[in-house]
């Protein structure tokens, strides 16, 4: 499934690859690999509340400061685990996390077959990395809030996936 100008980046349309995923939807599996290499998908992220904040590059101003905005609200939270999926090789995502005090938030490469980003609807067909998202999924695999963020420069909305995520986590 595609949907063509479902993203922009600096304004001009690009085609998503997968579904879009609604509040409600079961959370598909996906395979993607940590910081050390361990392949890990959607039961691997365990059982609690968890949030996906899904970014083209680490190495691009706004993924950057998204990556780092939840890291800091991961301190205050509990019951809720924050994983970051982009493109970039696991071994950048470890330099940069180490080059930024990123400490909380758990990594994920979806680099090998973009199963993420096809399973979650977050592929960019034209350019193969991740466009901008959101999605918040319960203890139950549900997806709770799902945000895809039209244009790729731009931020998401953090206080609507903190505040569902807070209320599912008591």
């Amino acid at each position: 499934m595609e949907r063509q100008g479902a993203t922009t980046l600096r304004g001009n349309p690009m085609t998503l690859v997968g579904p879009e995923l609604r509040p409600g939807d079961a959370a598909p599996d996906f395979e993607t690999v940590d910081n050390g290499l361990k392949p890990v998908g959607l039961s691997g992220t365990g059982s609690t509340v968890r949030i996906f904040s899904v970014v083209p590059s680490l190495d691009t101003p706004v993924c950057d400061a998204q990556t780092k905005r939840f890291n800091e609200e991961l301190a205050k939270l509990s019951g809720v685990d924050i994983y970051t999926v982009s493109m970039d090789l696991p071994f950048a995502q470890k330099r940069w996390c180490g080059a930024f005090g990123v400490d909380r938030v758990k990594m994920l490469s979806d680099h090998k077959s973009g199963s993420f980003g096809q399973a979650y609807g977050t592929m960019i067909k034209e350019l193969r990395i991740e466009s901008r998202a959101i999605f918040v999924v319960d203890k139950n695999n549900v997806v709770r809030h799902a945000e895809y963020v039209k244009e790729v420069a731009d931020h998401p909305n953090y206080d609507a996936a903190l505040t569902v995520a807070k209320s599912l986590a008591g």
